[in-house]
């Protein structure tokens, strides 16, 4: 029997997952072609942010790479355009001269950024943010100009400031609105956003309407309607999307906002079909993933021939992390007058809360800072519960035994991916998966940020039953189905003394990749430290450079100050180093130290040469910096030593590797003015004692660290802090911060393990042996031989020129 013809114009999410589902249902009927307007695979819009943040690549956020199209016999033509399409005929013509007949026709073109038509709008510089062109270019502009505006303050808009700022620019975002998100938020949700954001470094400018780009070429600034200004080298318009219809207008196909579909997302003209963005149902265009997913599958059904209810339309609900805060929202998120309004408000704990009723129904409700009840919302939402029901529910605590086994099939579980309770349940049941890491594989849910996999092990576990292992593995990375405890075990049992060996024993799928590679490396080293050699080309190119790699392609160059204390010879060397190799910049960093910006690879060796100071280790998987008061010796309100305990520490634990970087800080007194509070190990001195406090973060995953135990002496507090790190070294996975590794193991087990003085001696002579390998030879880290030929080869400068 011959194929039809199936065509997609547009290689985007919802028409690929349409695609997804027809091969799924029935993949003998139909040769495929599709045509995508931008040269790449089907990729993930939605992390784009991740990527101009700097989280992800483009790889990473890929949902079918080339390989996946020539598997499913797939003809696609990527950076080609569908320009014309002849309904009668059944032919479609491209920018590139080809012509295409088809039986079956999905248009699924997507959406086009809305670029307001104001003055200067053309002027170099302004861009919209809405594909990987527009990222790069974004990217390659952060590189000349410091001074942003983002004309937007919605969810678009919000996570392009947040990449810019990681871009190391200057944002300001202007907003018409006089709160932020307001399309997912209330005003307390959207200002307590705004607050966090403000504290991340974005500048708000809300209720602006702006009149014109400001700059002769390029753009230079902003200019409102109330009269004010503002200066910006790059403008970032993030005001909405607008279907793209373009096609089935001149096509003869009925428009409106979007081409109007019926319940199986047909269109009115025999044979073609339309899907996403760009399809308008029952008077909705919907631009979230799970409502475009959800008609995929419902037109895969009805392409293959298979009976189906039809798309009846979606409940609307957003649960995001925007910049690193929690936000959830569904159906209705502002009350009206006749509304019935429950409320929460923790300022102390940044969490809000706030349910809608009316006529006794639950019809939305918003949270802020903490989410996890969101699914349980959107399930009362949807089934109306009565405002009864919902007291009733809080009397019972019910809510605090609600799983997602109560959620519909139709429910979302993977935002990122689009990926629904019912997939992942049909999948866990006809192929047999176990783990978390075999769905992520099938479905791809969890595969992006991972804030479902929680969710995803409760489906296995309530699809599974007894026969399902909550303590399961999670493979180091996709070259293995081996977990880190797996493999340190194999490695110890086995004797396996180097990477490419514990690759071929244990039987890795590939060559290895960017994760396993300097995890092995970590492994072997952490297990045999008196043996294992150092395999250099597994590591990160800072640890092999010596340096931080800066996004203009320069270094980065930290010298180590003890304790943050420093002398007149040496900060003389550090100018005379400045002023020979024109170092563009010179800062104090927050570890206390100076910083060399701007260093270009081929001077990396000379530079370390001739300062003859030990490297501050700034890029390092191990011990950065310990970060001191005045201590006790200059201020009025100091307790204890705080620079002589800072010094003495750094000596002891620098060079030492460990699963990821580590800061100290020794506060002499309780007002902590070292920030000991959110270090992996602070110290705090009081009358009379020292308190060592563990597992904070100052980072995006802002975490306060934990009180372990109090010491009397400076001696208990070192071998304990040593006991704490080399515990950390051996049960962390590589890459956990002690943040992380804490909350997972619980401060309860480590003061429990730690209180344990037999333990304690095992772990300090462990570390003590890891530490006699590479301490001495990192005192004199910058003589060293060894350490400059290391650096001469990486940056690849011939011996006879050095």
């Amino acid at each position: 029997m011959k194929k039809k013809n199936l065509v997609l114009i547009g290689n985007g999410m919802a028409g690929i997952r349409t695609i997804e589902g027809i091969l799924n249902n029935d993949s003998d009927q139909y040769e495929i072609t599709v045509f995508g307007t931008e040269p790449y695979p089907n990729y993930n819009r939605i992390q784009l942010s991740k990527v101009l943040q700097g989280d992800n690549s483009l790889k990473d956020i890929t949902l079918n790479d080339w390989q996946w199209y020539e598997e499913n016999n797939i003809r696609l033509y990527p950076g080609e355009t569908v320009t014309k399409i002849d309904k009668n005929q059944q032919v479609l013509y491209t920018d590139k001269g080809k012509t295409k007949g088809y039986d079956k026709l999905i248009i699924a073109t997507g959406s086009n950024p809305f670029v307001l038509p104001l003055p200067g709008v053309n002027k170099e510089g302004v861009i919209a943010f809405r594909n990987i062109d527009d990222t790069e270019t974004i990217v390659k502009y952060s590189k000349q100009y410091k001074k942003a505006a983002v004309i937007g303050g919605g969810l678009l808009g919000l996570e392009a400031a947040r990449g810019l700022l990681n871009l190391g620019m200057e944002v300001d975002v202007v907003h018409i609105h006089d709160y932020i998100m307001e399309r997912q938020l209330d005003r307390t949700a959207g200002k307590l956003l705004q607050q966090e954001l403000e504290k991340q470094g974005m500048n708000f400018h809300l209720n602006k309407v702006t009149t014109e780009i400001i700059g002769r070429k390029r753009v230079k600034g902003l200019q409102f309607n109330d009269g004010s200004q503002i200066k910006a080298d790059l403008v970032v318009m993030a005001v909405g999307i607008k279907p793209n219809v373009d096609l089935a207008r001149e096509t003869g196909i009925p428009v409106n906002r979007g081409i109007l579909v019926n319940d199986y997302m047909e269109t009115e003209v025999a044979n073609i079909y339309a899907v996403g963005e760009c399809a308008e149902h029952r008077g909705m265009v919907y631009g979230l993933v799970a409502p475009l997913y959800q008609q995929g599958e419902i037109l895969a059904k009805r392409i293959c021939g298979i009976e189906t209810i039809g798309y009846k339309g979606s409940v609307l609900s957003t649960q995001l992390k925007v910049s690193g805060v929690d936000v959830f929202s569904a159906g209705k998120i502002n009350e009206e007058e006749n509304s019935k309004v429950s409320i929460l408000h923790d300022d102390l704990q940044g969490v809000y809360q706030k349910v809608i009723f009316e006529h006794g129904k639950m019809t939305g409700a918003v949270l802020f800072g903490d989410t996890k009840d969101g699914n349980k919302f959107l399930k009362y939402i949807k089934s109306s519960v009565s405002v009864e029901e919902y007291l009733q529910s809080i009397e019972t605590k019910t809510n605090e035994s609600y799983s997602v086994a109560d959620l519909p099939p139709d429910e979302l579980i993977c935002g990122c991916n689009g990926v629904t309770k019912g997939v992942i349940v049909e999948a866990i049941q006809s192929q047999g998966l176990t783990t978390v890491d075999q769905v992520k594989s099938c479905t791809n849910a969890s595969r992006s940020c991972g804030g479902c996999k929680q969710l995803v092990s409760e489906l296995l576990q309530g699809t599974l039953g007894d026969s399902y292992d909550q303590n399961q593995k999670e493979a180091i990375c996709n070259c293995t189905i081996l977990s880190r405890d797996e493999v340190v075990n194999q490695i110890r049992e086995k004797g396996l003394t180097h990477i490419r060996e514990v690759m071929n024993v244990l039987g890795w799928k590939t060559d290895g990749c960017s994760k396993c590679k300097p995890a092995l490396n970590y492994y072997l080293g952490m297990i045999d430290p008196l043996h294992y050699q150092d395999e250099k080309e597994a590591r990160y190119v800072n640890e092999r450079m010596h340096a931080n790699i800066q996004k203009d392609g320069t270094f980065s160059v930290v010298p180590r100050m003890y304790g943050g204390i420093t002398t007149a010879e040496d900060l003389r060397k550090i100018a005379d180093v400045a002023d020979k190799y024109q170092v563009g910049t010179i800062k104090v960093t927050g570890g206390q130290r100076i910083d060399l910006l701007g260093v270009k690879k081929q001077d990396l060796p000379k530079i370390w040469a001739e300062l003859d100071m030990p490297s501050g280790a700034a890029y390092a998987k191990g011990l950065r910096t310990v970060k001191t008061c005045v201590g006790d010796s200059y201020c009025r309100f100091g307790t204890q030593d705080s620079i002589g305990m800072g010094i003495r520490l750094e000596k002891k634990f620098e060079g030492l590797n460990t699963p990821h970087k580590v800061k100290m800080a020794v506060s002499a007194c309780p007002r902590n003015c070292a920030e000991s509070g959110i270090k992996d190990v602070g110290i705090v001195g009081v009358e009379g004692a020292w308190e060592m406090y563990v597992g904070g973060n100052g980072g995006t995953h802002l975490r306060k660290a934990e009180l372990l135990f109090k010491f009397k002496s400076g001696e208990e507090l070192i071998e304990m802090i040593g006991a704490f790190l080399q515990y950390y070294r051996e049960s962390a996975n590589y890459l956990e911060r002690t943040s992380a590794w804490v909350e997972r193991l619980g401060i309860d087990h480590i003061r429990e393990v730690l209180s344990i003085e037999s333990k304690v001696k095992e772990l300090n002579a462990r570390i003590e042996e890891a530490l006699s390998v590479v301490h001495d030879p990192w005192k004199q880290a910058i003589s060293d031989t060894n350490l400059l030929k290391d650096l001469y080869e990486a940056v690849k400068i011939p011996a006879e020129t050095r």
